[in-house]
């Protein structure tokens, strides 16, 4: 039997994860599939000169006067991508095929879905749309342009669709107002702008009558079911029948988001929040569901001390008297620990360190580089509730709480003993000890998630592991 393959030390697992190397070869492979070039080194070389992976690439779709304008201009502004549409096609673009399209709308025929396609590609392949991302507003209408769009490499990473009853979008429709300066849209009863110059030179589009819009509709409601056969995977969508700001916003955090890849993705998570927060319950969960290995700092110490090592027994004495482990004998436990086969290979769940920057740095210094780090947050009043009222049986061991699981019997009852811990006290020392030095610690870890302890810990775990499993947001986008 061949032996098992050793996994990669952390220092190469981390700089791959970091750069995303497996992400970069995945990308490179689909742009070789697509467009099979007869050169593939020259081709790839040419790829990885362009250094646009992260560039925009969304469909903006929905039936008529349900918003798509609105959306992909904010959307071109806000991420410095250039938008495509029927109208800048026609009018403002000079391409070879510009003309012979001018040519069906002039004598009021349909524009083939070939001759879209091959306008589109033409318009894509300019260098702007290249590096700087591009906005499909209202393409592909159906599923013929959508297979002519892939077949010709042209492939969204998110599609947008707009939705809203049709009885709003025909009231829209009648309400409709055009800037021809900036061709933004406005509505007498929407979305009426406040500057009076603007007000002025707002113009009533060409816009159908109610029976054509509703002819439009039906057309659009008969192509859709093929065109989100195809986009499925990438699709979202968004109602338009609420506040502008509102569908803008769930547009933007939809593109922001990464699809998730084929990479191999080794979890390296990290805990950080107050006592009593439930970073515990939640490290078990995660270890418990995923097979990752849970390591408590604290447990760890004690466990090398029990065990009698040459490190347990350098930090005996501070345990014993109860002084803090210095930072370098906990990196020294902790770095045996993280840098072990099962570690390596399954992925671990840390909490207890690092408690401050200096602990954090230790932490990078070692090549000990969480990919997932989670900030808890918790009220100090549910801090005290939690942990003032706990207890244990002596006897048996067992835990308790006063409000939330209260011993079974008076016998129980009465033999129950705090830990020191536990006191009000001892809990407030720990907990300023705390906000003192997690500020520190969360600009450190600048791309943390942050987590509201204060619900129930099956709505917390669903948190942390949605996050857990879907790629991280991409840096260079802005927010909202």
């Amino acid at each position: 039997m061949a032996a098992p393959a050793r996994p990669w030390p952390p220092p190469v697992g981390a700089y791959a994860e970091e750069r995303e190397l497996f992400r970069l070869l995945q990308n490179m492979l689909e742009e070789l599939l697509i467009h099979k070039p007869d050169d593939p080194i020259q081709y790839m070389i040419n790829h990885l000169k362009q250094n646009n992976d992260d560039a925009p690439r969304i469909c903006v779709l929905g039936p008529p006067a349900s918003g798509k304008t609105t959306v992909a201009m904010w959307l071109c502004k806000h991420l410095d991508a250039i938008r495509i549409s029927q109208e800048t096609l026609l009018f403002k673009e000079i391409l070879a095929l510009t003309r012979e399209a001018k040519m069906y709308k002039e004598r009021k025929q349909k524009i083939p879905n070939a001759l879209w396609a091959n306008l589109i590609q033409e318009r894509l392949s300019n260098v702007d749309c290249i590096k700087q991302g591009w906005i499909l507003e209202g393409f592909p209408e159906n599923q013929e342009q959508a297979w002519m769009l892939q077949s010709s490499g042209i492939i969204p990473r998110h599609v947008v669709v707009l939705y809203a009853p049709d009885t709003v979008l025909i009231e829209r429709n009648s309400g409709k107002r055009l800037d021809p300066f900036t061709e933004e849209v406005y509505h007498t009863t929407f979305d009426w702008p406040s500057d009076p110059l603007i007000q002025q030179r707002l113009v009533k589009p060409e816009d159908l009558s109610e029976q054509e819009m509703s002819k439009k509709l039906l057309e659009y409601h008969r192509n859709f079911p093929g065109v989100f056969q195809i986009y499925q995977k990438v699709l979202k969508s968004i109602n338009a029948d609420q506040p502008s700001m509102d569908v803008l916003s769930q547009v933007l955090t939809y593109v922001q988001t990464r699809h998730r890849s084929a990479a191999p993705f080794t979890p390296r998570i990290l805990f950080c929040g107050p006592p009593g927060s439930g970073k515990s319950l939640q490290a078990a969960l995660i270890a418990q569901k995923y097979s990752v290995v849970n390591i408590c700092c604290g447990q760890l110490l004690k466990e090398a001390v029990a065990d009698k090592t040459k490190l347990g027994e350098l930090i005996k004495p501070y345990i014993d008297n109860g002084y803090p482990v210095p930072d370098n004998l906990v990196m020294k436990i902790l770095a045996e620990r993280l840098n072990t086969l099962d570690c390596m290979t399954n992925g671990w769940v840390l909490y207890g360190f690092p408690r401050d920057i200096e602990q954090g740095e230790q932490l990078q210094k070692s090549h000990i580089i969480p990919n997932r780090v989670f900030f808890f947050n918790l009220p100090y009043e549910s801090i005290m509730e939690r942990l003032s009222q706990r207890r244990i049986d002596p006897v048996t061991g067992e835990r308790y709480h006063m409000t939330f699981r209260p011993a079974p019997t008076p016998e129980i009852q009465v033999r129950l003993r705090q830990n020191p811990r536990d006191k009000e006290e001892n809990i407030e020392k720990r907990v300023e000890t705390y906000y003192r030095n997690v500020k520190e610690l969360e600009d450190f870890y600048e791309d943390a998630i942050y987590v509201n302890a204060d619900q129930d810990p099956h709505v917390v775990f669903e948190f942390i592991e949605s996050c857990i499993i879907k790629p991280l947001p991409c840096k260079k986008l802005k927010s909202l």
